[in-house]
């Protein structure tokens, strides 16, 4: 049998081959550089954000578009005698204007950094509400860092000592606390530390003019607690549940039959993996803080934006209230975006996976 051999064609005159042309198309091609998918990924998180609070204006405008005429609100029965008042605050409201033109001017002006008029008190809006703005967030910032390492000690000893007596007593405190108001508890308070049971706190905020609130620290702590009490049970649930079932899982029982202490399992392995959901919870409740802390300031009548807010309501100042109320949401999305980031970062898998 003989067998046929074939041959290539010899190839054809020319430059020597290179290297084989590579292909703009396929996926490895399509895999960005890492620097560009979180550019991406960030710039997502922006934009869903400012359409959040864009969102949000829409709604502040028609709430407070949809409350009446705010001219007959604020000057009641002197609406009708006194026209050159009543005229004037037409047109610093740009009532003679259509409902989607009065938005866009108001609208713009925030994106200007014009905040408007108060109607109550003649006055730009940025001039009456910097100090309080200020001193609210003084408030918020103190009772954050008193709620974190709180929660997070009182989270840890629940956890060591799950189903025990010390256990028990600190899960009906916590329950306790979270069904109460905050005007509930800052109320007791009152009552225990500044009324005759104890009388060692003063009941509001005092604060020299033109000082803060915080160069009377007596009259700051019984706000900052209130806050404490209020946001903590909440962070504290989730920790302890959390670190139940990471200490609960194959890798801790590991580390304990190699023998690592107790302590060290729950400082070095539990605490680590239970820090995510810590932040995404801590996150909310500071974030909830931007609108809780009205009641709580009003209360001790602390000079914050709570206290201006009530009054702007009360006095049908629309200006101030559309501002303070973009305050709040704008202190609430951002605190939500930062603890968003915050919980990525410190998620391995999560970060792998955006810069993949």
């Amino acid at each position: 049998m003989t067998t046929v051999r074939t041959h290539d064609p010899a190839p054809a005159a020319g430059p020597p081959a290179g290297p084989p042309a590579t292909t703009t198309s396929g996926p490895s091609s399509a895999r960005r550089s890492p620097a560009t998918a979180w550019t991406l990924w960030a710039a997502r998180r922006v934009g869903l954000a400012a359409l959040t609070l864009w969102l949000v204006s829409v709604l502040v405008f028609l709430a407070t578009a949809a409350l009446g005429d705010p001219v007959k609100a604020i000057l009641g029965k002197e609406a009708a005698t006194n026209l050159g008042r009543a005229e004037q605050i037409r047109q610093q409201l740009h009532l003679d204007e259509s409902l989607w033109d009065r938005y866009w001017h108001w609208f713009g002006g925030l994106l200007r950094g014009d905040l408007g008029t108060s109607v109550a008190n003649g006055l730009p809006v940025g001039e009456l509400i910097g100090d309080r703005v200020v001193n609210s967030g003084v408030l918020v910032l103190i009772a954050a860092v008193v709620i974190i390492p709180v929660s997070f000690a009182v989270a840890l000893l629940s956890a060591r000592h799950r189903g025990r007596r010390l256990d028990h007593g600190i899960q009906l405190v916590v329950l306790t606390l979270a069904g109460l108001p905050e005007f509930v508890v800052g109320i007791v308070l009152v009552a225990l530390f500044s009324t005759v049971v104890f009388h060692a706190l003063p009941a509001v905020t005092i604060s020299a003019g033109g000082e803060g609130p915080w160069t009377q620290p007596a009259s700051m702590i019984l706000p900052v607690v209130t806050l404490v009490l209020v946001v903590a049970p909440y962070v504290v649930r989730i920790m302890r549940s959390t670190l139940l079932d990471v200490l609960d899982s194959d890798y801790v029982e590991l580390a304990r039959l190699k023998g690592v202490p107790e302590r060290v399992v729950l400082r070095r392995h539990a605490l680590r993996n239970a820090v995510v959901p810590a932040i995404q919870v801590i996150g909310l409740q500071l974030a909830w803080l931007a609108s809780g802390i009205v009641l709580v300031e009003y209360l001790f009548s602390y000079p914050g934006i709570g206290a201006s807010l009530v009054d702007s309501v009360r006095n049908s100042d629309i200006p101030m209230v559309q501002t303070l109320a973009m305050i709040v949401a704008a202190v609430y999305v951002v605190v939500n975006l930062v603890a968003d980031v915050l919980s990525i970062l410190c998620t391995p898998r999560e970060r792998t996976a955006i810069s993949s």
